[in-house]
């Protein structure tokens, strides 16, 4: 099963995709339908308004998360081009719900006094789906609702200002998330192998494959529920591997008008302009 979230012009709305049109679910978006309690159901029944999937808007998956999450150095691929250590634990920062625009959105860069500098990041995203704290083994692998993907744009210049670099992570309406859900029923794997890829101007840039994790989804679901409360909606980015225009020589950056395509096979395709 799929879910999205799609702007209409009453606002957004929660819609499963079907093969044929995308029905919603009576919520205003993925992040609302997943608080709802048996929400696997409610979305398998939903029977609401219908919409030609050739005609959607898609807006960010979760409208307004609690929290946006990141990891960062937690591909074996990327940590060797950055040259540095292989972490003990999960490094982490945040974004906010501003940070955060559609899967075809266009991508507002930086004024070029504020930064040239500004790099892709292809990354799968942990979906949660329920309440947990302190969680572990099946409580923490239930609380992952599913799949989504999400490009961490990067500004450089920012991030590298100081050694605490969530400013340059955290740009406005610069990291798109989406198109959908894919729903992870229960029983299936929560360490999956996906192909991972991210492309500029049709360029190859970054393919690799999830099996490069450190930390794996699990193990992340039960650090960071270790030191704050997971709810429904709450978005994981679970860290970007190789090819990052920054460990080049010479080192490229995103310009406008180049589109980026950030690819998960079995998950989904992020398509977005630089503007």
């Amino acid at each position: 099963m799929r879910l999205a979230t799609i702007r209409t012009s009453v606002g957004t709305r929660c819609v499963r995709l079907d093969d044929d049109a995308a029905v919603e679910t009576g919520h205003p978006d993925v992040g609302a339908l997943l608080a709802v309690d048996d929400w696997r159901r409610v979305a398998r029944d939903a029977a609401g308004a219908r919409h030609d999937l050739d005609r959607l808007d898609h807006a960010t998956l979760v409208t307004n998360p609690e929290k946006v999450i990141c990891v960062g150095l937690n591909y074996l691929d990327h940590i060797a081009e950055t040259g540095r250590a292989k972490p003990e634990f999960p490094t982490l920062f945040p974004k906010f719900a501003r940070s955060l625009t559609g899967a075809y959105d266009d991508l507002p860069l930086p004024h070029d006094d504020e930064s040239t500098s500004i790099d892709w990041e292809a990354e799968l995203t942990i979906v949660i789906g329920s309440t947990v704290r302190r969680a572990k083994g099946d409580e923490a692998t239930d609380a992952i609702a599913g799949w989504t993907v999400a490009n961490d744009l990067s500004v450089r210049d920012f991030q590298n200002n100081t050694t605490q670099f969530m400013p340059g992570k955290a740009w406005e309406r610069a990291t798109p998330v989406g198109p959908h859900l894919v729903v992870r029923e229960p029983g299936e794997t929560t360490e999956p192998e996906f192909d991972i890829e991210c492309l500029v101007d049709g360029e190859l840039m970054q393919s690799s494959n999830t099996r490069e994790l450190c930390f794996g989804p699990v193990h992340l679901v039960e650090y960071i529920s270790t030191f704050i409360t997971l709810v429904p909606g709450d978005l994981i980015l679970t860290g970007t591997p190789g090819g990052v225009g920054m460990a080049r020589d010479p080192q490229v950056w995103l310009r406008r008008g180049q589109t980026v395509v950030t690819r998960i096979d079995g998950v989904g395709e992020l398509r977005n302009t630089c503007v």
